[in-house]
């Protein structure tokens, strides 16, 4: 078996995503669009390059780029930031999963394709990119913001969202017609998720022995394993590989090792996703980008106001002001991989052609959009909600003054004191914005501060090595850590 020019084409491939990708962190881009482009140029419908490679080349490599994503997502679901404001956040974040669940499948009804493609651009256009969302509040130094929590909280719903979902889309995308097989497949779904589900809240500690050992290798290839494995019986029981991945991630993120599994689950995931991006690009075709092109531009304008709507109405609720609902509105309106998994679905469904062509080109721009949107969140507020507040601080100093009508100071009148006052209000409001940016700057100061200790303390963990675990009978539950060490804010997913 001779392999070296598919060995040869598939390392050029990420010489140029490795180029590209330096590239786009230099503006700010996410990796996730610089994989697909990648992937675009090296498809065989896109000749002009002269490199043509097949997706089968690999496709298998890229079903583990799928299977480690939802592993990792699943790693990453915060129980203890569920199961401890479950009330609080399932009104918040289902309120914005609601507001864009609901619309997107009236809009993928418009679109004529089909019953089983509306569920599908839905999911699409409804559900944040969580990795994105906490990427960019890493780089835009936003954990210490006071709508962070409420953010991250929102991104933990959409993770049971997606759970769901997909355990329903699976059932959807099988094509079974039979009232009864509908019925039996969805209960042995939601029983496989309530199952796994009760697993990670109650027996992590007896799960935690499995993963005893302090050999690397060995505990690596047991997670990757159960990954693999897990993925398997998801597509045995009809449940696709997405959801089998993502509950036996719940699972390692119940146990006390769930730090150890990150810190070598991460490099592996961002590899094997790279494989699972470039593949979806290589099924891209650029001649198609036209028969969606109305369509992709009408969902990225409903996925826009949509946001901005939910994140007001979510921002509201908790208490928060115009600015921070902004700040919510342009961090979650980041879409990524979970629109290019469900694509994947699709198509392995047979569904309509189109929705594949739909998925690259929204995540394309929106995966552009989004980090711009966030970054210049502050000055969308100025525009939105400065005028206003002068508005409001004018009316206040004209009614102090007396106005027109009252009492004005002495050789103050008509259009002189109407000049002072407002003035005098563009004034106030720039000075309420500077102390305004001098709190942030110094809250902002303190996070890094904290931030930077638990980072050196966990560096000097690590550098020593943690004790190796002994075989020992069940302690009471009393003894056992229930809870790890706080941290302002937990990286949830520092790159997708």
């Amino acid at each position: 078996m001779h392999l070296g020019g598919e060995l040869l084409t598939i390392g050029v491939l990420f010489v140029i995503a490795y180029v590209l990708g330096r590239l786009g962190k230099t503006i700010g881009l996410p990796a996730i669009p610089i994989y697909m482009v990648v992937g675009l140029v090296a498809s065989p419908h896109t000749p002009w390059f002269g490199l043509s490679v097949e997706s089968d080349t690999i496709e298998l490599i890229a079903t583990f780029g799928l299977v480690l994503l939802l592993f990792n997502l699943g790693l990453e679901f915060d129980q203890e930031e569920f199961y401890g404001n479950a009330g609080k956040l399932l009104v918040s974040g289902g309120t914005y999963v609601a507001i864009n669940m609901g619309i997107g499948f009236a809009f993928g009804f418009s679109l004529g394709w089909g019953t089983r493609e509306a569920l599908i651009i839905a999911g699409m256009t409804a559900t944040s990119s969580s990795a994105i969302v906490t990427k960019l509040l890493i780089e835009l130094r936003r954990l210490a913001n006071d709508e962070t929590p409420m953010i991250l909280g929102v991104t933990v719903i959409e993770d049971v969202f997606i759970a769901i979902y997909l355990a329903i889309v699976s059932v959807v995308l099988s094509g079974d017609t039979n009232l009864w097989g509908v019925v039996g497949k969805l209960a042995l779904a939601f029983g496989f998720l309530v199952v796994m589900f009760t697993l990670a809240r109650f027996a992590g500690k007896w799960v935690s022995r499995i993963f005893a050992t302090r050999d690397d290798e060995l505990f690596t290839v047991l997670f990757f394993g159960l990954a693999v494995m897990f993925g398997g019986i998801g597509e045995i029981l009809g449940v696709t590989d997405a959801i089998g991945a993502f509950v036996i991630g719940l699972l390692c993120g119940a146990t006390r090792y769930r730090d150890r599994i990150e810190q070598f689950a991460l490099p592996m995931r961002d590899v094997f996703a790279a494989f699972f991006f470039v593949n979806f690009g290589l099924g891209l075709d650029l001649s198609t980008f036209g028969e969606v092109l109305w369509p992709v531009l009408a969902a990225i304008g409903m996925t826009v106001v949509l946001n901005a709507v939910a994140g007001q109405i979510v921002a509201r609720m908790n208490g928060f002001n115009v600015q921070q609902g902004i700040n919510t509105a342009v961090i979650l309106v980041n879409r990524g991989e979970f629109a290019l998994i469900l694509a994947t679905l699709s198509a392995a469904a047979g569904l309509e052609a189109r929705i594949t062509a739909f998925a690259g080109l929204y995540v394309l721009v929106m995966a552009v959009l989004g980090p711009l949107l966030a970054v210049n969140s502050d000055r969308i507020g100025r525009l939105v909600v400065r005028p206003a507040r002068v508005a409001r601080l004018r009316q206040r100093l004209r009614a102090r003054l007396g106005g027109r009508g009252g009492a004005a100071p002495a050789g103050a009148s008509g259009p002189a004191l109407d000049e002072a006052i407002d003035a005098a209000a563009v004034a106030g409001v720039a000075d309420e914005d500077a102390a305004r940016a001098a709190r942030r700057a110094e809250r902002d100061r303190q996070f890094a501060e904290e931030f930077a200790l638990v980072e050196a303390a966990g560096r000097q963990e690590r550098e020593n090595g943690a004790p190796e675990p002994r075989d020992e009978p069940v302690t009471p539950s009393e003894d056992i850590p229930t809870a790890r060490p706080e941290r302002p804010v937990r990286q949830r997913d520092p790159e997708y």
